[in-house]
């Protein structure tokens, strides 16, 4: 597991006198399970964006298996083979589990101006079926988006971006407003993942982290101060200070 997907070289970003990012660098390896953490205002979801596209930097660079997508539109770089999730929910409420997948797989193919003939086609319903499984949401294919609990409604989400078959996916706060149960089913989703793609996490479920996390690196104020396995972070002395009094990163530690 060594070759570099994703390299994020000298990223800055301000707004007005704010620099949220500040010459951030980051490597995530192909086929690991990287975290994202920091303290709140880090600048954690800036940088996402950035790495995503919803962002454009003011200098700095962001390279996607080999392919700069610095200045790349957001679909492109989901054609680079690049998917996210959002940390507020993002799914089509009024549609079904099925229709919500089927959807996106449509939309993978081009096939979005051919919806309605497009949702008859069995391959793309099959395909959205077995999305729907891996997202543990099999036994809710009728079900209309709306009527699913917070946390089945984020495994969704998860299988939208799965059905645009990511090389790399980036996961924002997956786990924000759940309760103990539903961190539990999202931490076990995302172990089942580790052999489909690569991703990004940023969490700030600390004991969630440092159980999935193969890498962990540790922003503030806009930089990575570290980055390594979860036992060189449990020990860096800048991530314990930055943390000091972080109750939920001194009980992971």
């Amino acid at each position: 597991m060594t070759e570099i997907l994703l390299l994020v070289d000298g990223l800055v970003k301000r707004f007005g006198g704010l620099t949220a990012t500040d010459h951030a660098n980051l490597t995530v390896r192909r086929g690991e399970l990287h975290a994202l953490i920091g303290p709140n205002g880090a600048g954690k979801t800036t940088l996402i964006h950035q790495i995503a596209g919803a962002l454009a930097p003011d200098a700095g660079r962001v390279v996607l298996d080999g392919t700069d997508i610095t200045r790349s539109p957001m679909y492109r770089r989901v054609q680079l083979g690049l998917a996210r999730s959002y940390q507020i929910t993002n799914v089509f409420p009024k549609l079904t589990v099925l229709d919500n997948l089927a959807l996106a797989v449509a939309a993978r193919d081009g096939a979005m101006r051919f919806w309605r003939p497009a949702r008859l086609e069995r391959q793309r319903m099959d395909e959205a079926a077995v999305i729907a499984r891996q997202v543990e949401l099999g036994a809710k294919l009728g079900e209309c988006a709306a009527a699913l609990a917070h946390g089945e409604q984020r495994q969704l989400e998860v299988g939208l971006a799965l059905a645009t078959q990511p090389k790399l996916l980036l996961l924002d706060e997956p786990m924000a407003g759940m309760g103990i149960d539903e961190s539990e089913r999202m931490v076990s989703l995302l172990q089942s993942l580790r052999s489909h793609c690569t991703i990004l996490l940023v969490e700030h479920d600390m004991d969630a982290v440092f159980r999935l996390a193969d890498t962990i690196s540790t922003l503030v104020a806009g930089k990575v101060i570290a980055s390594g396995s979860p036992e060189f972070i449990r020990q860096h002395p800048e991530v314990r200070r930055a943390y000091l009094g972080d109750e939920a990163l001194e009980s992971a530690i």
